[in-house]
């Protein structure tokens, strides 16, 4: 009897063994995690000088009073009006604008561009363009110091327009009508 008990016991502890499964082992992916960290580092530091040359073009640009905005890109009106309607979600725009390199020079002009009809928060388009757009009303024209983040990023244009390049845009609002 006390043999049966044993071999009893023996088996129940063989099958509790065999019923449970390998147990899976997770990944250790340090490679990922110090890219992600790195990554992080650097799109800060981007960020970061690109707001420094902001604030020197500023500074030297004593004719325009900036203002910075929530998103972290900086405006200007060149020319304002009384106006306080603003476009909102689903309303209809149409723009022309221009954009330039930090120094002046400029890489895409209003010809190249055209007239820009656009569907506020309802269509693709560039995020720089997207917000600049809800700032403006009917016939005014500001301009905006736009980071990398919200222009053409880290991967540029392939044309004109470098990688992680902050840009000067300049924005008319031609028209607005609100949705109905």
């Amino acid at each position: 009897m006390r043999l049966f008990n044993l071999r009893f016991c023996f088996t129940l502890f063989f099958l509790s063994i065999a019923c449970t499964g390998p147990q899976p082992r997770k990944p250790v992916n340090t490679k990922k995690v110090s890219f992600l960290k790195g990554s992080v580092e650097r799109n800060k530091n981007i960020i970061n000088q690109q707001q420094l040359q902001f604030k020197k073009i500023i500074a030297q640009d004593s004719t325009l009073n900036y203002i910075a905005s929530s998103t972290g890109f900086w405006y200007a009106y060149l020319l304002s009006t009384e106006s306080k309607v603003k476009p909102k979600r689903g309303d209809k725009v149409r723009f022309n604008y221009k954009i330039e390199a930090l120094d002046g020079t400029v890489l895409y002009d209003e010809m190249e561009l055209g007239t820009v009809s656009y569907l506020v928060d309802k269509e693709e388009l560039l995020p720089a363009l997207r917000e600049a757009v809800k700032i403006l009303s009917v016939n005014e024209v500001a301009t905006f110091l736009f980071p990398s983040y919200l222009c053409y990023g880290y991967q540029g244009d392939d044309e004109k327009v470098d990688i992680n390049q902050p840009l000067r845009f300049t924005i008319k609002l031609v028209s607005h009508s609100v949705k109905s």
